[in-house]
């Protein structure tokens, strides 16, 4: 035994070292892939909004995208969720075809001018990319569940820009409640180098504006709390409406590549019809202003319809930075409401909304501070964790497991393990198992022919 302490330390050093050069290496993976695909989507963005007929050919742009991933991508047509299971269950290497699928779709996305985001891409390519290295390093089934996670670190970190906050996503997203810390220090190595590697590749990422910090008091903290509720509400509205869309559109429309082709029929003529242009794409240039100035108080409940419409249909791309935009513009419309600061708001419901959807309350309190300042770092807090709370059991990742529920009392209905996708349909077998048969049901007679047959034995 005291040999074991006196060599502890000195047995850390080689692990220590393997773990730093497997994650420096899929960090620089992940990096330079972010930055391409950062690159090229400012390019698309760009072009998009200077030809703005180009949404009427989105119908064609989703079928084709759909073709694809028909002919070619099936077994990586679950994204950030095959990345998820590999990790809880180790099968086999996520094929390296992923990277250019889920790179050129979203690209198509954005240029046709889909609603979809650029987080599940980038995770989705780390991901990839780092299980790439299982063979090259020999690793067997637990040490790649790390590898894999450095993967998610090092993509998310590297879109966003917040090292710290990515390399606590990959470990926080897998189940609600629960982390894993013998990942923490690869995943936290993995988030600095990437993000220093898309930087040095010329990338340049936005700065938001929030000024003076409003301070701590009774009211700032209710006000915080008040609107962390909705911000949790509308998280899980979130999540519900694109899984249940999804699996409508997957039930009506069984030839795959025409669900998108469908959905760019209807986010083409609603965009037109409503003069919603601003609503598509990453929308950067309204968050930006939600934290200057007054915004519409329904452009939060636009995104989310087109967003919701592009995912749910099948469009290629990720769910944050649209929940970027509905927090941060449900903040701004909350913010007189609450008297409270546009800029903080704004802020506030930039990561909270996503920390509702998403389940990561602690991650996303660490993006505030990376991307607003240490100052908010309290009130942050406070509304990402009543968001977490208030989401419920439900998240856009659906095979997110429940590693400890949320509420104590809800601990048998939601039992530790369960992905959330099997949730529904868990609770719906304890409430039938809970309800017991009538008299006419254990016997197979109708209430009649019961009520004769009890008569007659009296």
């Amino acid at each position: 035994m005291h040999k074991f302490h006196r060599f502890e330390q000195l047995e850390l050093l080689p692990y220590l070292g393997k773990w730093f050069l497997i994650a420096c290496v899929a960090a620089a993976l992940a990096g330079s892939a972010s930055a391409f695909f950062l690159l090229a989507l400012d390019h698309a963005t760009a072009w998009r909004e200077a030809h703005r007929w180009i949404i009427w050919l989105l119908p064609v742009a989703g079928f084709a995208v759909g073709y694809v991933y028909y002919r070619l991508g099936k077994p990586v047509d679950a994204g950030n969720n095959l990345i998820i299971d590999e990790i809880h269950d180790p099968k086999k290497v996520v094929p390296l075809r992923m990277v250019p699928l889920v790179l050129g779709g979203t690209i198509v996305s954005h240029l046709f001018g889909a609603s979809v985001g650029r987080e599940g891409t980038a995770v989705q390519m780390g991901g990839a990319l780092a299980d790439q290295l299982t063979h090259a390093f020999r690793l067997e089934h637990e040490d790649r569940r790390i590898l894999l996670m450095i993967g998610m670190s090092a993509g998310f970190a590297s879109v966003f820009g917040t090292p710290l906050a990515g390399a606590v996503f990959g470990l926080e997203v897998l189940a609600i409640g629960r982390m894993r810390y013998d990942a923490l220090f690869p995943c936290i190595v993995a988030g600095i180098v990437a993000d220093q590697v898309c930087l040095a590749w010329g990338v340049h990422h936005v700065h938001y504006a929030v000024g003076a910090i409003a301070p701590i008091t009774t009211w700032s903290v209710v006000a915080v709390v008040l609107a962390g509720i909705a911000f949790g509400l509308v998280g899980m509205a979130f999540a519900t409406s694109t899984h249940k869309l999804g699996a409508l559109v997957k039930r009506h429309i069984a030839y795959a590549p025409l669900r998108p082709f469908v959905g760019g029929i209807v986010i083409a003529t609603a965009v037109w019809a409503l003069n919603a242009y601003h609503y598509i794409g990453l929308g950067i240039p309204d968050i930006v202003q939600s934290f200057q100035q007054p915004m519409q108080p329904w452009d939060f409940l636009g995104k989310f319809g087109l967003t919701v419409a592009s995912l749910g249909t099948g469009f290629k791309g990720g769910e944050v930075t649209p929940l970027f935009y509905i927090g941060a513009t449900l903040g701004n419309a909350l913010a007189p409401l609450l008297h409270m600061p546009f800029a903080l708001m704004a802020a506030i419901g930039f990561v909270a909304v996503f920390s509702g959807a998403a389940n990561t309350p602690i991650a996303t309190t660490i993006m505030a501070m990376e991307l607003f300042g240490t100052g908010i770092g309290p009130l942050a807090a406070i509304g990402c964790v009543t968001a977490y709370l208030f989401s419920g059991h439900t998240g856009i990742y659906h095979a997110q497991r429940v590693g400890h529920s949320k509420h104590r009392r809800h601990r048998l209905l939601v039992p530790d393990g369960i992905r959330i996708a099997e949730l529904g349909r868990f609770r719906q077998q304890k409430a039938e198992a809970a309800v017991p048969p009538s008299t006419e049901e254990q016997v197979g007679l109708s209430p009649d022919a019961a009520l004769t047959t009890e008569e007659g034995s009296q």
